[in-house]
């Protein structure tokens, strides 16, 4: 990094429609404050999320990734949250596997009414990200 300049990450949210989403919905609505770090990626259920999409996000320059789906026994799709923490499970390691930190990688759980939670967790991840630094894979700006 060049003098002067501070690191701000780049974090690609996978958020299930039925909570995550809606809970980043929630939290946006009681103008609650989360980092402006997230892009948030609205999928129709954290299982349906695709490992390959993962790993597109940390090519294509993501710091970190989290997926957010419905609260464990809870999910609108009946299991498609286990799913999603046992691929997120292989791909942290996978991840160290081929050298990279598999930190870099959260799952995380809420319901709908849940907007701070959103906001707590995304502030963490944001955090996790700064102390890890920029991500192997990030291109150059400018």
């Amino acid at each position: 990094m060049e003098a002067g300049k501070t690191f701000e990450p780049k974090i690609v949210a996978f958020c299930c429609h039925y909570c995550a989403y809606a809970a980043a919905d929630l939290a946006g609505s009681l103008r609650l404050q989360y980092p402006t770090n997230i892009r948030i990626v609205k999928i129709p259920c954290s299982g349906r999320l695709d490992a390959l999409h993962v790993l597109d996000a940390f090519e294509d320059g993501a710091d970190g990734v989290m997926v957010a789906g419905c609260l464990e026994g809870d999910c609108h799709f009946q299991t498609g949250n286990l799913h999603a923490k046992r691929r997120v499970h292989w791909l942290q390691g996978l991840l160290k596997e081929i050298g990279f930190d598999g930190e870099r990688l959260q799952m995380c759980n809420m319901s709908s009414a849940m907007g701070g939670e959103f906001v707590g967790a995304t502030t963490e991840m944001t955090e996790r990200i700064k102390e890890l630094g920029p991500s192997p894979l990030r291109k150059e700006e400018g």
